[in-house]
């Protein structure tokens, strides 16, 4: 690990992304660095910080030294400071959604209509979720009285996938920071840049240094030792099963809980009273970010007497799809993520 001083910088689409860490309110470096590759052209956008245990555990030890101040901040006044990270974000659409589609090849179009505003939306209904739902009234049961809290757990490691990079690891770090954890977040590394952003706009919302930190890195090298430190006290992942079976054996040393949203082949199923049109439509769907998506319906179920039917309009519907550069708006399916994926 090196210190601030060597920060570093890439300039993505016009937009200036720091490529270190993010550790207790700093900019940290690595001595070494891994190419980010943009899947538009398999061009080298970025030299990212490749994170050691000793990253790992600076950001742990920042994130505990930070979790008993941000568990006794008022819940009004967290509450408010996500609503303030979601300001942030809606002012930066275009430029979080242009370097996404740089980044991880997703359309540009669906950056900008739903999965930008989605990422301040996540914060905005925790925020809100911790305000009006997370408290309970005392309660009298047969002569005795209960009382209910919730109670922030530590420190969360969040581990989270390359496909929507931004939108998904809100999903978890907007709950965790609502309900006053302190987060540890370790993006894919095939898509680290939006993260990188999403801790400036912490930083300028007025989060606390160590409350939000951010880990660069390969996951087999830099996951383990965040994955089985002992200072960790919720782990959540997004990702393979095979992935998630190695986190579990490491956390289990220290029987720290795990949430786990693994991968999918999701049904799509079509009986012979369907609206055909409606049913085709929402097939094609499949394409979507390239096929790269945890609930597309890639396996088809068609009642045998509308089979050819259906076959006939959805070959006819994806035929029309347009493949192509996904910074135009035009595009309806842009590369995958990588050349490894590709090649599968």
């Amino acid at each position: 690990m090196t210190t601030e001083d060597d920060a570093a910088t890439a300039t993505v689409a016009g937009v200036t992304v720091s490529t270190d860490h993010w550790i207790g309110g700093r900019r940290i470096a690595s001595a070494d660095r891994f190419d980010d590759i943009s899947p538009i052209d398999e061009q080298v956008i970025a030299r990212i910080a490749r994170g050691t245990a000793a990253d790992a555990d600076a950001a742990i030890a920042a994130a505990q030294q930070a979790f008993p101040g941000w568990a006794a901040t008022p819940p009004a006044e967290r509450a408010r400071l996500l609503h303030r990270v979601a300001d942030l974000v809606e002012e930066r659409v275009e430029q979080l959604a242009i370097v996404e589609t740089t980044d991880n090849g997703a359309l540009l179009r669906s950056h900008l209509r739903g999965v930008m505003p989605r990422v301040a939306h996540n914060f905005r209904f925790f925020a809100d979720y911790l305000v009006e739902h997370l408290h309970h009234p005392d309660f009298d049961t047969r002569g005795h009285r209960n009382h209910v809290s919730w109670d922030p757990s530590g420190v969360a490691v969040l581990i989270t996938p390359w496909n929507a990079p931004l939108m998904l690891a809100t999903w978890k770090v907007a709950p965790a920071l609502a309900a006053g954890c302190t987060v540890v977040l370790k993006p894919a590394e095939w898509s680290p840049l939006t993260a990188s952003l999403l801790a400036d706009i912490t930083a300028e919302a007025g989060l606390p240094p160590g409350v939000f930190n951010v880990v660069q890195g390969l996951g087999e090298e830099v996951g383990p030792a965040l994955t089985g430190h002992r200072g960790v006290s919720r782990i959540s992942f997004t990702g393979s099963v095979p992935t998630a079976r190695l986190i579990a054996a490491s956390a289990a040393a220290n029987l720290t809980p795990c949430s786990f949203e693994l991968g999918g082949k999701s049904p799509f199923i079509v009986f012979a009273d369907t609206d055909m049109e409606s049913a085709v439509v929402n097939a094609v769907e499949q394409y979507d970010n390239a096929g790269q998506v945890c609930l597309a319906g890639v396996r088809l179920l068609v009642e045998a007497s509308v089979r050819d039917e259906f076959v006939e309009r959805f070959v006819a519907r994806a035929q029309g799809l347009r493949q192509g550069d996904p910074r135009d708006l035009a595009t309806d399916i842009g590369p995958q993520v990588s050349r490894e994926h590709f090649d599968r």
